[in-house]
């Protein structure tokens, strides 16, 4: 730069040609190049969305037989850090903007909230015992 704010000599030049990838080859989804891959990854998806149902709707933990209520307290408290985790994972995946992905965490929890969640296969309804609270959308 010289004395009166101009830079020479370090033009600046136009951008370099796109390629021809689309924005989801380049976030690294596999199926563009290998199906066996893809199709992995959305069994993946779709068993962590049913898992994240299981989680939000287990009652393992006994709390009419826990006197220990710090070992409770951080069991239940380990369990939620995993589903939100798990839950964010799912969220990420969608994020991707695939569609195939979409679908299947959509299918996921639905099958896990109607294995787990629903009526369907309750012998009792008794849902006052949940290990975790339910999860919610503030939207």
């Amino acid at each position: 730069m010289n004395n009166d704010g101009h830079m020479h000599g370090m033009a600046m030049g136009p951008p370099p040609p796109s390629s021809s990838t689309t924005p989801l080859e380049e976030a690294g989804w596999p199926g563009y190049d290998n199906l066996g891959m893809y199709i992995l990854a959305l069994v993946v998806v779709f068993f962590i969305a049913v898992f994240v149902e299981f989680l939000s709707h287990s009652n393992y933990i006994n709390k009419s037989n826990v006197d220990d209520h710090v070992t409770s307290g951080l069991l239940q408290t380990a369990l939620y850090g995993l589903r939100i985790g798990l839950a964010y994972v799912v969220m990420l995946a969608v994020m991707s903007f695939n569609g195939g992905v979409f679908l299947v965490a959509i299918v996921g929890h639905s099958l896990g909230f109607m294995i787990f969640g629903s009526r369907v296969f309750k012998k009792s309804s008794s849902e006052k015992n949940l290990d975790l609270p339910p999860m919610s959308c503030s939207c």
